[in-house]
């Protein structure tokens, strides 16, 4: 995805490569069917896997409605956010974490998987990610000329409020 294709969202080829590469890693080693990378403005930024007959996008958009709508749950109890969401669907089930407080991480994985090891493959996956949109982040700092704020501004309150507004 080029920094072209959506004005929130400024990706390099290198970094959307070793993302892919840790997206493809995840797919096997948590036996999962789909792994999605979203921003927190709804934007797809990659998929693997069993995608063919998915709607990304709109899968895209809901997952980070989803996410906001549980922030705004867990202001409410008290807590600052629900870093992993979990639905268990009768065949598919879907992990839903968000990594490195800047990009929403959406697993979808079925009976030849289990949460254990979903949750398990994730977290080192997540560790991962994180470093290279560090390294993106800084990149993109570094490289913004034009005074756009960074895409990888940390997810806000204002954030949430704008998507029920």
């Amino acid at each position: 995805m080029s920094s072209s294709h959506s004005s929130t969202f400024v990706m390099y080829d290198e970094e959307l490569r070793k993302i892919n590469m840790v997206s493809e890693k995840l797919l096997r080693e948590a036996n999962a069917k789909v792994i999605f990378l979203v921003d927190k403005n709804g934007q797809l930024i990659t998929s693997v896997g069993e995608t063919e007959h998915l709607d990304t996008t709109s899968l895209a958009s809901l997952t980070a409605g989803n996410i906001a709508a549980t922030g705004g749950l867990a202001k409410l109890i008290g807590e600052k956010e629900f870093s992993i969401l979990f639905h268990e669907g009768e065949k598919d089930n879907i992990h839903i974490s968000i990594v490195g407080g800047r990009v929403i991480l959406v697993v979808i994985f079925d009976t030849r998987s289990s949460l254990g090891l979903v949750r398990l493959r994730v977290k080192k996956a997540s560790d991962d990610y994180g470093q290279i949109f560090e390294d993106l982040a800084k990149k993109a700092a570094q490289e913004d000329k034009d005074g756009v704020p960074s895409p990888f501004a940390e997810i806000t309150d204002d954030d949430i409020d704008n998507l029920f507004s």
